[in-house]
């Protein structure tokens, strides 16, 4: 699994850190999302999916 964020859609609603805050962080100054891992482990594959699913900007992209 292969992660790739679109910071320009991004909003800053955080709910990918909320589904996978070992993926996924915010930036203190305005929210934006920050990839901290773009291969994560198989152990958090759903909880990746799940953060792109909840994202509403659809910000996040799984490519597998």
């Amino acid at each position: 699994m292969k992660v790739i964020i679109d910071e320009d859609k991004c909003v800053g609603a955080g709910q990918c850190v909320l589904a996978a805050e070992e993926v996924f962080d915010q930036r203190e100054d305005d929210g934006i999302v920050v990839l901290l891992d773009a291969l994560p482990p198989d152990a958090l594959h759903s909880s990746v999916e799940d953060a792109a699913a909840r994202c509403p900007a659809l910000a996040i992209e799984v490519r597998k």
